[in-house]
């Protein structure tokens, strides 16, 4: 039967013609659409006039850099487009600062083209497993459920006290998953790929470890959960109200 799916059509922002244009020969070659752009002024000319599905944005570019272009298409009309930084700055801090501005991923240079190209089809896997509503939403700072509230930009858990619970940073995911989408009925292969970071070792099974120990440190008991209840041979919901600072 014949494939009539459309191909993946992804644009490279990077001020390096070589870089640019290998990279864009292998893209193609593996079955998607490629577009390029050397700056800040030729992409937002693509974006305007085709229909985008990543941007693969390079960082140290003269002039508007890629966190500046980060920034500005996260506050745009093009927010939803799923963004990949490649980036020649290797220290954490400066991939933390990208993936917080709104990147979903990131790849150093140099780099293998065959693991951006495994990395661009994880980003769109999971970017796909949710609803047009729920990609467009950007989670607010504080969210609050129960006696809880998870501080989204510090990555802590406060108990009603005030009191800091510490969580490793694969029950973090877990639980920010959960409560950016209470009330859904998610299962375990769309929390793998979810919750999966850049370094992330998680495998199907490892997801039941992680819900039991979410519970324990939300005491929350598994016969009658007040936060996250299995559902018999589909997976886990968040039964919770989620609220955040004024919601009615």
């Amino acid at each position: 039967m014949e494939n009539t799916e459309s191909p993946d059509h992804i644009l490279i922002v990077d001020d390096d013609t070589e870089i640019r244009e290998l990279t864009a020969l292998y893209l193609r070659k593996n079955g998607n659409k490629v577009s390029t752009a050397a700056g800040g002024k030729q992409m937002r000319a693509l974006l305007e006039g085709s229909s985008i599905d990543l941007i693969v944005l390079d960082i140290m570019m003269p002039g508007e850099d890629g966190l500046s272009l980060c920034r500005e298409l996260r506050s745009g009309p093009h927010k939803v487009i799923p963004l990949f930084f490649l980036t020649a700055r290797a220290e954490e801090t400066d991939r933390i600062v990208g993936l917080e501005m709104g990147a979903d991923d990131y790849l150093t240079k140099p780099f293998a083209a065959r693991e951006l190209l495994a990395r661009i089809k994880a980003v769109l896997r999971r970017t796909r497993m949710l609803p047009p509503r729920l990609r467009e939403q950007k989670p607010p700072a504080m969210l609050n459920f129960g006696d809880w509230q998870l501080d989204t930009l510090a990555r802590h858990l406060l108990d009603k006290d005030g009191v800091m619970v510490t969580l490793s940073g694969a029950e973090y995911r877990l639980l920010q998953v959960f409560v950016e989408h209470p009330q859904r009925v998610l299962n375990r292969d769309q929390l793998l790929n979810l919750t999966q970071g850049r370094d992330a070792d998680l495998f199907e099974r490892s997801i039941d470890l992680l819900v039991s120990r979410l519970r324990q440190h939300l005491r929350d008991d598994a016969r009658e959960p007040r936060y996250i209840k299995t559902v018999r041979s589909e997976g886990y919901v968040f039964c919770a109200q989620v609220t955040a600072p004024g919601d009615i």
